[in-house]
């Protein structure tokens, strides 16, 4: 059976606070607090355990801060695969209000990875990956890595013949299009500042699409938060409608939408209806307190209301 393995290379200890209301220049006190396992590849290992599946979290690790993740992670029971390095692994603090309304997200730079520890993560890369496994590049990179690491990793996935999901931003994501992974998932505002091409309607952002292909990605979707998502191939291009929802914590929504994305992959569907997995799971974090994820009853219920319409592009 194929693996799927996620990759955080600036992993988090995640703290949410709980106020009543949002007030600057101002002491708040908090009626609730929480500490969760943070990272994007972290949120979507989570999703794929309620899912039911079973994924291994790579990245870089450092100091209690990496201990309490790691550990975290194991009781999830998710495998763990890290590069110990130098430092203090960074902690994000968001404060959100009661009911979700408002939220401040507040993130840490992390700690600095030299070229020793960077070739080590290759080098473990390479030898855990298998034809057919899946990989889940997602998030920023971490200070000490240069814009193109994440495409020097999806050229070593391709060599061993493993499929990439490429979720990241800006110069890292235009040089890992470059070589060419399966699929990647910017949302609409990183698409428009990858491309610098207007994402207002259905036909701009399959526009957007398109370049993004042309730089490379086999297969790319955007998403769009409330208003759904779009998936373009080679042959075809789909935009889903996402399920109406009570909106209570968006954060992790993306993360969620590219568990369920993976997690239909790996089982055998098509991109269009994986898609429409992603963005029930997607949905499903986004109506939920706090930093819970979808289970897989709510994303079932929500995957009965995604709508597709078929758009062709001239």
């Amino acid at each position: 059976m194929n693996m799927i393995y996620t990759l955080t290379l600036n992993p988090a200890v995640d703290r949410e606070l709980t106020v009543a209301a949002i007030e600057y220049d101002s002491v708040l006190r908090a009626s609730e607090s929480r500490v969760d396992f943070g990272g994007k590849g972290f949120n979507v290992s989570r999703l794929l355990k309620g899912l039911g599946a079973e994924s291994t979290a790579v990245g870089f690790l450092g100091g209690k801060a990496g201990e309490i993740l790691q550990d975290g992670l194991q009781s999830l029971g998710i495998g763990t695969e890290f590069v110990w390095v130098p430092g203090e692994t960074r902690t994000n603090v968001s404060i959100v209000t009661q009911g979700g309304g408002h939220y401040i997200k507040v993130n840490e730079k992390g700690p600095l990875i030299d070229t020793t520890k960077q070739q080590e993560l290759l080098e473990k890369i390479a030898a855990l990956a298998q034809p057919g496994d899946w990989w889940v590049l997602a998030g920023s990179l971490p200070p000490g890595c240069d814009e193109d690491f994440y495409a020097r990793i999806v050229a070593v996935l391709n060599e061993h013949g493993s499929l990439t999901l490429l979720d990241t931003t800006g110069e890292a994501l235009r040089l890992g299009c470059a070589e060419k992974p399966y699929l990647v998932k910017p949302n609409a505002e990183e698409a428009r500042a990858l491309t610098k091409l207007p994402v207002e309607t259905p036909a701009e952002i399959a526009a957007v699409a398109a370049e993004i292909r042309r730089m490379g990605a086999q297969n790319v979707v955007i998403s769009m938060g409330k208003a759904g998502a779009l998936l373009q191939t080679a042959e075809e291009t789909w935009l889903t409608h996402s399920p109406q929802i009570r909106e209570k914590n968006p954060i992790g929504a993306g993360d969620s939408m590219v568990g369920g994305l993976v997690w239909a992959l790996t089982n055998g569907l098509s991109l269009k209806e994986s898609l429409g997995w992603g963005v029930a799971s997607g949905a499903a974090t986004a109506s939920l307190n706090g930093t819970e994820v979808g289970t897989r009853k709510l994303i079932e219920k929500l995957l009965t209301q995604v709508e597709y319409e078929r758009l062709e592009i001239t």
